[in-house]
């Protein structure tokens, strides 16, 4: 991807020389046009959301559209450039055009100079990235004013839904405030709103239902495309909804390499292959930080932030390290650089998001001197900083900068820095050259860390200052916010924003990517194209889910049908499922298949065997300390095979200066969601039952990679879903479109051979081979004619 410029330089660079500056007037417009008769010059209009009211500038041209609160105070300066009279704002007043203000110029000299003129406590705020915001309905909170104000935050987590009609008030409204706090000493900064992923079509998160936005597969789903443009239009057009939601920067793409297949976060990358990963990551960003198809930066450009250096796939068991059960990560097959190596295909990503992990070799020693999380880490923040010279805004994940032992402590992920002081942290993670600290509102203790970093510089410790370090990071981080265009223009048009989001071309683009990613493993004459569902009475079976403890509260127990009878009633002449008994509770008592001699298909959603989340520390006992292990099948499974370790790789050092074993050998799997096996036996029994000849289709709804062995015999077709919706797979299901998606990871033979690979080694397993000698390895796919060339 080349190289970047702010959309509109291109069209006024050449005139640069001929624009007068000692011409440059302050003016305030009134909210009429200036001149009518004049096309080419810029002209004023009031835009109200039905709480803020702001002005909307259109410049003549290419040169940018400008925005600003009606209450600002801002005012606007004039230039003539070839007969056209454009526009600037004067953000601080002073009647001239700084640099920091002249949209002509290059985002990082433009934000270089205001660095320059800022405040270590100025910076400070900077530094900070909010907390999760899941509620934009209560419009501007007193918190969300404290920690802009008092803390001088900018960057907001927008982690609710994506309803424009909560979410525009809201932004325009903590908009139109920021500008209220700028003075002659604190310079004007608007608020760079983040999101994580918020398009997936199967996600079970904040923002699983609705048709708010455009609805695309997972990154799992994109890879199993094994089509590069799928990626790059997805990021073209989630970035121009994200952009009418007031998101200029996406918490993604998640390239963690998927090398170990228990890992609880396989669904959120592009797989275990470097290459393909590396090409959909190159897509992904380009897609984000282009505006409309072009490498430009522009009103649709999102900043990208690929995480989680230095990719976090290789967590010891598939243990996750958002909890103390999943802190390490383990290179048995010593290929840190394979990890590494997809992250080299993006670093023009405007960010980069460090992962939790505590990375150990073969012999559970730290890879470099640091035994701590990244964060911490000099030698692999020098890969990224000093071997790759990556230049961008490196930013720690949330909770980073909190310890297991603080006081109040929630999500503490400081993993080896526990015993340092909040100040000590900050100084630490300074070192290694982050710029932002995740999940941090407050700037107490990282001013605190600035006067101690100015300590040991005064004392020689250090060879630049407080100020010159924090300036730094300062440059980088406002460089995310001009070249997004966001001085020009932060504040949202609710039409506009209407308009964009969800519309038809890119819900029907979303679809036809979901579509081309659902995967095809088997087929006996089941599948085919010229079948008419409404023809067909189709059986979906219900199942339930105990759930797993987390940090955010105890199991939550599910029960439901295993795929949406609404949508299915839509596309099938009739759809019958169980008869299910609950207790006052909402608990199944019982489940009982219904007669099937009348039914003409079997249709059984499975989702991938579930051994928990992020935060429900899955992997040890809370009660018990027991450690036990993560399981890709549904029955039970214990860890007793001679390809288990009895002595796990990592483990933390103990007072007596040995190391923790966490091995699990002898112990036995705890997968919650085992009725989905049960439901899937009970279709089959009832096929049988009604002595016809009922072909049942089996829907895996995957996120990690499944053991097929106790289903497969039994499937007449098996689908799998990588993050689509259940109308995508009933659409492949009655051949109403030809499968093209292929595995982008192993599903592999057994749990012997997910014991025998190495966490750091793609593709190291033994696949499993169906009855028709099909092995359903990485790139495997069918479609109507048979396996799809790879």
């Amino acid at each position: 991807m080349r190289p970047m410029q702010i959309k509109g330089i291109a069209a006024f660079a050449g005139v640069g020389m001929a624009i007068t500056l000692a011409g440059c007037t302050g003016a305030t417009p009134d909210t009429e046009s200036p001149s009518p008769e004049a096309a080419s010059d810029y002209t004023t209009r009031e835009v109200t959301d039905g709480d803020t009211t702001f002005v909307v500038v259109d410049n003549p041209g290419d040169a940018p559209d400008l925005s600003y609160g009606a209450e600002s105070g801002i005012t606007l300066i004039e230039e003539d450039v070839d007969g056209s009279t454009v526009a600037f704002k004067d953000m601080n007043a002073n009647g001239e055009l700084d640099t920091w203000e002249d949209w002509r110029l290059e985002a990082s000299e433009r934000a270089a100079d205001l660095s320059s003129q800022m405040s270590v406590e100025q910076i400070a705020g900077l530094m900070l990235f909010s907390s999760h915001e899941r509620t934009p309905a209560d419009g501007l909170t007193d918190a969300q004013m404290t920690y802009l104000k008092d803390s001088n935050l900018r960057a907001v987590l927008n982690a609710a839904g994506s309803n424009a009609d909560e979410t525009v008030p809201w932004v325009n409204a903590m908009q139109a405030y920021v500008e209220t706090l700028a003075t002659a000493d604190t310079p004007y900064v608007p608020v760079n709103f983040a999101s994580d992923p918020r398009s997936t079509a199967g996600s079970g998160g904040y923002n699983a239902e609705g048709a708010d936005i455009s609805r695309w597969p997972s990154n799992l789903g994109l890879a199993a495309t094994f089509d590069a443009s799928y990626t790059q239009q997805f990021g073209e057009m989630a970035s121009a909804e994200y952009r009418a939601l007031g998101i200029t920067t996406a918490l993604s793409p998640q390239i963690d390499l998927a090398t170990e297949p228990r890992w609880l976060r396989v669904g959120g990358t592009f797989g275990e292959d470097a290459a393909l990963a590396s090409e959909l990551t190159a897509a992904y960003v380009a897609g984000f930080q282009g505006t409309a198809g072009e490498a430009v930066w522009g009103n649709e450009s999102v900043n990208a932030m690929i995480k989680h250096w230095p990719g976090d796939g290789p967590g010891e068991g598939g243990r996750e390290s958002h909890t103390f059960a999943g802190k390490y990560g383990v290179y048995p097959g010593d290929n840190l650089a394979e990890h590494i190596s997809v992250f080299q295909s993006a670093l023009d990503s405007a960010a980069v998001m460090t992962s939790y992990s505590i990375s150990v070799g073969a012999d559970g020693e730290p890879l470099f001197e640091d035994r701590m999380g990244t964060a911490y880490d000099s030698g692999l923040m020098s890969i990224l900083r000093d071997d790759n010279s990556y230049g961008g805004v490196v930013v720690t994940d949330w909770g980073v900068m909190t310890g297991a032992n603080d006081e109040g402590a929630f999500i503490a992920t400081a993993w080896g820095a526990e015993d340092l002081t909040p100040a000590e942290r900050y100084v630490e993670v300074l070192g290694t050259g982050h710029d932002m600290f995740g999940g941090v509102n407050d700037a107490t203790f990282l001013l605190e860390g600035a006067a101690l970093w100015q300590e040991k510089f005064e004392a020689g410790e250090l060879e630049v200052d407080a100020e010159t370090r924090f300036q730094e990071s300062g440059a980088r981080i406002l460089n995310m916010f001009f070249q997004a265009g966001l001085y020009e223009s932060a504040f949202l048009e609710p039409e506009e924003s209407a308009a964009v989001l969800a519309s038809d071309d890119k819900v029907e683009a979303g679809y036809q990517a979901q579509l081309a990613s659902v995967v095809m493993l088997k087929n006996d004459g089941v599948i085919a194209e010229g079948v008419d569902p409404k023809e067909l009475t189709v059986y979906i079976p219900q199942s339930e889910d105990n759930g797993v403890a987390s940090l955010f509260g105890p199991a939550t127990y599910t029960q439901g049908p295993t795929m949406d009878l609404d949508v299915a009633a839509e596309i099938f002449g009739t759809v019958v499922t169980d008869e299910v008994v609950l207790d006052d509770e909402g608990v199944a008592t019982s489940i009982t298949a219904p007669d099937l001699s009348d039914v003409d298909l079997v249709i059984v959603g499975m989702d991938s065997p579930n051994n928990g989340d992020n935060f429900s520390a899955a992997g040890k006992d809370a009660e018990t300390g027991e450690w036990y292990p993560f399981s890709l099948q549904y029955r039970p499974y214990t860890a007793d095979g001679d390809n288990v370790r009895k002595v796990s790789i990592a483990g933390d050092i103990l007072e007596d200066g040995t190391q923790e074993n966490r091995s699990y050998f002898g112990n036995t799997s705890r997968i919650s969601n085992e009725a989905d096996l049960d439901a899937f036996e009970r279709a089959v029994a009832a096929v049988e039952a009604s002595g016809n000849d009922i072909p049942v289709i089996t829907v895996l709804k995957a996120v990690n990679p499944i053991i097929p062995a106790e289903f497969e015999a039994d499937s007449d077709a098996i689908l799998v879903s990588f993050g689509t919706s259940d109308q995508a797979v009933f659409d492949v299901a009655v051949g109403a479109y030809e499968p093209t998606g292929r595995l982008p990871i192993q599903f592999p033979a057994n749990m012997d051979t997910v014991e025998a690979q190495l966490e750091d080694v793609a593709k190291d397993m033994t696949p499993y081979t169906d009855a028709a000698g099909n092995a359903y390895d990485f790139g495997f796919g069918l479609n109507y004619s048979g396996p799809i060339a790879g």
